[in-house]
């Protein structure tokens, strides 16, 4: 019996962590990437759209609508980004030569079609900040009832952030669209720190899977070891104690063929909007008995079987 992929429009700020999850999703069987919708955040919108080209060109998914997002969060503000931890081009050492010209992607609308194609099957899996996501709900109000899955990463609940000491980046960066979408989507499936921190290929398994992808001249695939090389450096100069860079957004996608490896709490979610140091801070009500009220309940993940990760994403990209 054949498996049936999942439809998934993919929304991220084109860090290292999403390339994996891009190029996991390549390999997979599982994903069937549907559009790829590009955002400031970790580097430039600009430079992030000269990536996707660049992977559609190496992979050799050209017909993959590539569609532009957001190039500021909804508060005005410059983007700051993270060259130190991503690279310029979420590529860390790596500038990539594009066969053709960077065409233009003004093209928002075409979340609207790509979710209208495949009517109830599409699955949102959002990585990077929330903006373009909050401007579709805000342009398209019914868009998210026509979505099969919201598939988020982000947050920090009851545990330490990245941003701030109690704010995770995705969050923090655009606090006020984190809510927005949070308050509008029904039963998402949330990714925090919590458990996307543990989300670390070992060193042998990534030694093994770079042997085996230069042994075939496989372009695609060679990129990962020097990219999380490179993310995992910065990592590690920061905690030395740490076994390598979390790949943050790779676990969020994985989870989308893979939610059975996963326990979830269900719980209502507010993100602060306050412009103080609660800014983007992840709230849940995990009291047993009050909830906040007028916030839906979303699924935060708690815990995942590591193990089966692990092996799972090995024999993914070695097929």
């Amino acid at each position: 019996m054949s498996r049936i992929a999942k439809k998934v429009l993919f929304i991220g700020d084109f860090g290292i962590d999403d390339i994996v999850a891009l190029l996991y999703a390549f390999y997979s069987e599982d994903i069937d990437i549907v559009g790829v919708v590009v955002d400031y955040g970790n580097i430039s919108k600009d430079n992030a759209t000269r990536t996707a080209t660049y992977l559609s060109e190496l992979t050799g998914l050209t017909n993959i609508p590539i569609i532009g997002g957001a190039v500021r969060p909804l508060t005005g503000e410059d983007p700051t980004y993270f060259p130190e931890i991503h690279g310029e081009y979420g590529l860390g050492p790596i500038t990539p030569d594009l066969k053709e010209p960077i065409p233009e992607f003004e093209n928002f609308h075409e979340i609207v079609n790509v979710i209208e194609s495949y009517q109830n099957e599409v699955v949102i899996v959002n990585v990077g900040r929330l903006t373009s996501l909050a401007t579709a709900v805000v342009l398209y109000p019914t868009l998210l009832s026509q979505v099969k899955e919201l598939f988020i990463m982000g947050g920090a609940f009851l545990y330490p952030g990245n941003a701030t000491p109690i704010a995770e980046a995705n969050f923090h960066s655009d606090h006020y669209a984190a809510n927005l979408v949070l308050s509008k989507a029904q039963k998402a499936k949330i990714f925090p720190l919590n458990v996307t921190s543990y989300a670390i290929i070992p060193d042998n398994y990534l030694n093994d899977l770079d042997k085996h992808f230069s042994r075939l001249g496989d372009q695609a695939g060679m990129l990962l070891k020097p990219i999380i090389d490179y993310y995992t450096k910065w990592y590690k100069e920061r905690d030395p104690s740490i076994l390598g860079g979390p790949l943050h957004d790779l676990l969020t996608i994985w989870a989308v063929a893979n939610s059975q490896y996963f326990e979830f709490i269900e719980k209502p979610v507010k993100i602060s909007t306050e412009s103080d140091d609660a800014r983007g801070q992840s709230i849940g009500d995990f009291r047993p008995f009050k909830n906040l009220a007028d916030y839906p309940t979303h699924f935060i993940a708690s815990k995942f079987d590591l193990a089966y990760f692990l092996e799972d994403i090995y024999f993914t990209f070695k097929k």
